[in-house]
């Protein structure tokens, strides 16, 4: 069992996301007892498991360790937040809790009249609009100072309203004489004037910054122009301010009221549906969870049945309800919202990034479970991109290599089951063809490849030399691949299908001029088409391994005969001498010159007179 526990977990680690993220720790009874942030989550969660662990109390965490969770965020700070909501909500045995159960700070803007902002830890329904909280003490300093510098609004805590201005009840501060505040209380600021600064200040807030920024700089430009270049630098210092102006949080929202945030992603065989309960503007539930398919449901059957069935497990009460298309579900008082834009299509593309995830992470679970099924999944996707008959389990790719027509060859690898077959691979020199004419030596290999798949009558009556067949036993491939494109590939759909009358399907691997591996080429309808393949995918991957190999393979063995032709000599043209005796003389007397040299005695003295005789006689 305890086997059996440490191989679950380690798929589940080596498949996280290195994104970053809260992780969840659970026990043997599913109660969470460790909540942790990450900036790249799988680096974060492996270096639990090494085997030189020296913390006693990390080791007794571990091995109470029976499943893990996590939810991807969009950023460091993001993770932070979340960590804190998920803490304070479960209370996991192993998290340090805060004795003072401090919240990070939030920025409020009140309901008053001439509204104020400041800094809090406190939320107080109906008191105002709350923004945060913010975890990083600068960025929350850094935004408050853009505030004071931009719209220079009242600090001070009189209750100001048009009635007490009229009747006289206030007298201007110290703020107003530093340039802080323009007065408003004695009326040198008007109410619309005050509300127009205020609403943009909620702008910034909401993390609109660009036209703040456009307007700065237009300011800037100006006063510049103008040859007044201190005030324009008191603009610059503005402008890079709000530029600079770190993003507000999007695992936070602005709602007072709970929400649920749905999404789901789904394949053949399973559907997978991710949950996010929002309480205050805080995510503190996230879960995603499989539904293994029975028949033909719909995406919008599937979720609707996912909806129902977490708010009962999780008791939510929630008034609004966040997906991403209708649904046919009618709950009492429950609003369905499918957003556009602003905080909620955060939360919406938050809940569909974890979705995605999870699919994607039991897919490479599976695949490491069962490696012959990545394997299926591989070959069918090729199967459908070329419209094959069945399963390209046996692939065979073709490639020549010359320098300029010298020692033309050319090689043929196979893959069988994906994987190379490196005793089936074949190497060829090039018998008929005189110069570099890459297509003739196609036509001569893959000819001389096939051969053997046509019984001999049919090659006599072809008038095809039985010598040009290659003898070695093989079977019919399921897929030909040229590496070299079009011209390539109709060389070989001449010479197999044409010529030898063979059915086998054949696709072309085209590079582009950096001699990256570019396209994917097939027939359809006689014609040369171009199947699209994502650069970053499992396919192209594959593709591209088998290009590289055979262009390796081609090259390693002109190469060979290369370096073989040039340290030939004339000692090789002799009958009776063979390899050894030549590497023997070449060692002793370090060129076939200084053998020609040589005194019949010398010679005899190292290989024997009768060799020594036949040397003399062939050297003259």
């Amino acid at each position: 069992m305890y086997n059996k526990k440490q191989e679950q977990l380690k798929n589940i680690v080596l498949n996280l996301p290195e994104k970053p993220g809260c992780y969840q720790y659970f026990d043997k009874d599913g109660t969470i007892i460790y909540v942790g942030k990450a900036k790249n989550l799988k680096r974060r969660v492996s270096s639990y498991f090494i085997k030189n662990q020296t913390s006693r109390k990390t080791q007794i965490l571990v091995s109470k360790i029976h499943d893990i969770q996590y939810i991807i965020v969009n950023s460091d700070e993001d993770a932070l937040l979340l960590e804190n909501n998920l803490i304070k909500k479960y209370k996991p045995r192993y998290n340090i809790l805060l004795k003072d159960d401090k919240t990070y700070p939030s920025v409020c803007i009140t309901n008053e009249e001439f509204p104020r902002i400041f800094k809090t830890r406190k939320i107080i329904p109906g008191a105002g609009t709350y923004y945060g909280p913010f975890s990083h003490a600068a960025t929350l300093n850094n935004m408050l100072e853009l505030i004071n510098q931009l719209y220079p609004l009242r600090r001070c805590r009189l209750s100001i309203t048009k009635e007490s201005i009229k009747e006289g009840k206030h007298k201007s501060c110290l703020e107003y004489h530093i340039k802080n505040c323009k007065a408003p209380c004695v009326g040198l600021q008007s109410h619309d004037d005050y509300m127009r600064d205020v609403a943009e200040v909620h702008e910034i807030l909401k993390g609109n910054t660009r036209s703040i920024c456009n307007k700065l700089l237009n300011e800037m430009q100006e006063l510049a122009t103008e040859m007044k270049f201190e005030e324009a630098e008191t603009i610059k210092r503005k402008y890079l301010l709000a530029l600079d102006f770190c993003e507000k949080s999007e695992v936070i929202a602005n709602y007072s009221h709970d929400i649920d945030v749905f999404s789901i992603a789904d394949d053949e065989k399973s559907a997978f549906i991710n949950y996010l309960h929002v309480t205050n503007g805080c995510i503190n539930q996230a879960f995603t969870f499989e539904y293994a398919k029975r028949t033909e449901e719909s995406p919008e059957d599937l979720l609707a049945l996912g909806i129902v069935e977490m708010r009962q497990r999780f008791m939510s009460e929630s008034k609004e309800i966040v997906i991403p298309f209708p649904i046919n579900i009618e709950l009492s008082d429950v609003i369905c919202t499918i957003p556009q834009r602003g905080e909620k299509k955060h939360l919406l593309d938050l809940s569909i990034a974890n979705v995605r995830q999870y699919k994607f992470d039991k897919a490479k679970q599976a695949e490491r479970l069962n490696p012959e099924q990545r394997t299926t999944n591989l070959l069918k996707e090729l199967q459908q991109k070329l419209k094959l008959p069945k399963l390209p389990m046996h692939i065979e790719c073709f490639d020549n290599s010359n320098i300029q027509g010298s020692d033309p060859v050319a090689a043929c690898i196979v893959f069988k089951k994906a994987k190379p077959s490196k005793k089936d691979y074949r190497k060829y020199n090039i018998k008929t063809v005189e110069g570099p004419d890459d297509y003739a030596s196609m036509a001569e290999v893959v000819l001389r490849r096939y051969s053997p798949l046509v019984p001999h009558e049919k090659l006599v009556e072809l008038g095809i030399p039985h010598e040009t067949s290659d003898t070695s036993e093989h079977l019919t491939p399921d897929l030909i691949i040229a590496d070299g494109g079009k011209g390539q590939m109709e060389i070989i759909r001449k010479t197999v299908h044409d010529k030898l009358n063979l059915d086998i399907p054949i696709a072309g691997l085209a590079k582009d001029n950096k001699h990256k591996t570019s396209e994917l080429l097939a027939y359809n309808d006689g014609r040369i088409v171009t199947i699209g393949i994502e650069s970053n995918s499992p396919l192209f991957l594959f593709l591209t391994r088998i290009q590289d190999e055979v262009h390796r393979f081609a090259i390693q063995f002109h190469r060979d005969k290369r370096s073989k032709r040039q340290i030939s000599s004339e000692l090789d043209n002799i009958k009776g001498i063979g390899e050894t005796t030549k590497n023997l003389l070449l060692k002793h007397f370090k060129s076939v010159n200084r053998v020609k040299n040589a005194s019949i005695q010398e010679l005899s003295d190292l290989i024997g007179m009768a060799k020594a005789k036949l040397i003399k006689e062939n050297l003259k």
